[in-house]
């Protein structure tokens, strides 16, 4: 199976890592860098440095810095591009996973519409909203936009790039209304350490990791503040059923939310310490401002960009999120760690059910 990656970030490495070394074997996998001072570093050094430093890429793993067509050009004008071109990349492609944060997802996709193999992206998130007055997209609603004619889906589930990269034991969700994009998904990547499922509810599966970010900044704060264990349990609780209530509004299955890419993925993003977004939530329990606390980073937490147009969403849909309410006011600086701690503790009794 020829694999192209797009994106060469932490998590699109490690996918094009793990599908290379496949044990069925056959896999011409390539890994796409936009920035190709990176892409040669990567091909000199064989590691990525930036992003997943010490685990050295197989000799076998292609890296490419194709340009980007054009923001103009046809889609259809990509496949008779030039031998070195972009075309040329993701020409005979069997599968292309989409490795691009969710603010790229809309340009990619454009790029891409006139593809006929399946395509699967790995942002979790919403786009964000265009004006105050709209919400944010999933990226299955945003592919529905640009290109509806594509064959897609969604690899999510409980992972950290590093550990997948190691080999280490994980389980992911191919996710998709396509059966033929499942099927792909799983071939490309199942084996005996990255073992992936098939599931056809998108938006439960696409709602589960969008919210999961947003709730980890909030677990991320509590731990910060030291509040103990139960304030944790509490939180992610309560967090999985906002996340149900907004997924079942969207039109998304009850039951996804208690697999992987509910309740899997908000336990490791909210209590495991390589989470991007736990670790804002005990920067800001510290004093630190968002600005400090996304610069210490060094990479995209996702939660941080996504919160405000999670709860757009959801009042638009009638949906009450306290949780994700309050990060919103925290990232935005209206109310202190404590006193989104304190909010949230002091809310009316209420029906759990509710």
């Amino acid at each position: 199976m020829k694999i192209v990656v797009l994106g060469a970030g932490a998590w699109g490495t490690a996918l094009a890592l793990s599908a290379c070394q496949h044990r069925a074997g056959g896999h011409t996998v390539t890994l796409w860098a936009r920035d190709a001072a990176q892409a040669a570093l990567m091909q000199a050094h064989r590691e990525n440095a930036r992003y997943l430093p010490g685990v050295t890429l197989p000799v076998a793993l292609g890296v490419s810095s194709a340009r980007l067509p054009d923001a103009g050009a046809a889609p259809a004008a990509i496949s008779s591009a030039t031998p070195d071109s972009f075309g040329a990349l993701i020409g005979g492609a069997d599968l292309l996973i989409l490795a691009t944060p969710m603010a790229a997802l809309r340009a990619m996709l454009t790029h891409l519409s006139a593809c006929r193999v399946p395509v699967a992206w790995l942002c979790k998130g919403f786009e964000a909203a265009p004006s105050s007055e709209a919400f944010g997209l999933l990226a299955h609603e945003v592919q529905a936009q640009i290109a509806p004619d594509l064959i897609a889906g969604a690899l999510s589930g409980p992972s950290f790039a590093l550990e997948v990269a190691r080999g280490q034991p994980t389980a992911l969700v191919a996710a998709s209304v396509h059966a033929v994009v499942r099927d792909t998904l799983v071939a490309a990547f199942h084996s005996p350490t990255l073992r992936v499922y098939a599931n056809d509810d998108i938006a439960g599966v696409e709602v589960g990791g969008a919210v999961k970010n947003v709730l980890a900044i909030a677990v991320g704060l509590c731990d910060g503040l030291n509040l103990g264990l139960n304030a944790r349990a509490a939180l992610i609780t309560r967090g999985l059923a906002e996340m149900t209530r907004l997924g079942v509004a969207l039109g998304a299955q009850a039951e996804t939310f208690m697999g992987l890419t509910g309740l899997g993925d908000l336990v490791l993003t909210a209590t495991g310490d390589l989470s991007r977004n736990r670790q804002v939530g005990l920067a800001l329990a510290k004093g630190q401002t968002l600005a400090q606390a996304v610069a210490a980073l060094g990479h995209v937490a996702e939660g941080v960009y996504s919160a405000r147009t999670v709860v757009q969403r959801a009042s638009q849909v009638g949906v009450e999120m306290p949780i994700a309410q309050a990060v919103v006011a925290l990232l935005d600086g209206q109310i202190k760690p404590a006193e989104a701690v304190a909010a949230l503790m002091g809310r009316d009794p209420a029906s759990e059910q509710a």
